[in-house]
């Protein structure tokens, strides 16, 4: 557990000198929905995008409920999303990185109440496209690495602020 202290604490610490040479602004926030895998669950959250702290690299933490598989597991994810131009395009591919956070709670039918927190790593791929009244629709798949889902796949709105 420990160890995994430490990680997070070491990617907080890259991401915050680039959080703090701008401004954070928040650009666009929107709900999202999906499915992971390991654990089989549906996922309910939200998330903010702020920035960019470079250009093209926009900071996305998210918040995330799933629930399934006889447990529930709410999750904190901390991305950087890394947008490419697409000539003559308004659709937004993108790459990203970050750190997930879970507190795993089983259900108390099926054995042991106690919960636990997990940490881990993510690696991603999406795609914005603009859906109308400011508002762009995203898809994007996650690959976890360590204790957290091994796959999500979620679809969402980002409204501009």
């Amino acid at each position: 557990m420990t160890r995994r202290m430490l990680l997070a604490i070491a990617l907080l610490a890259l991401l915050a000198p680039a959080a703090a040479a701008q401004p954070a602004v928040i650009s666009s926030i929107g709900p999202r929905v999906g499915f992971s895998a390991d654990p089989d669950q549906f996922v309910l959250g939200g998330q903010a995008t702020l920035g960019p702290v470079a250009p093209n690299l926009m900071f996305a933490p998210d918040v995330e409920v799933g629930i399934g598989n006889h447990e529930t597991v709410v999750s904190g994810d901390f991305d950087l999303h890394y947008h490419f131009d697409l000539h003559h395009s308004e659709w937004s591919p993108y790459v990203g990185a970050g750190m997930g956070v879970d507190n795993d709670t089983p259900d108390r039918r099926f054995g042991s109440d106690l919960g636990q927190t997990n940490v881990g790593g993510n690696l991603l791929f999406g795609v914005t496209a603009p859906s109308g009244s400011g508002s762009r629709f995203f898809t994007e798949m996650k690959l976890g690495l360590g204790d957290v889902p091994s796959m999500k796949m979620v679809a969402g709105w980002n409204f501009g602020i």
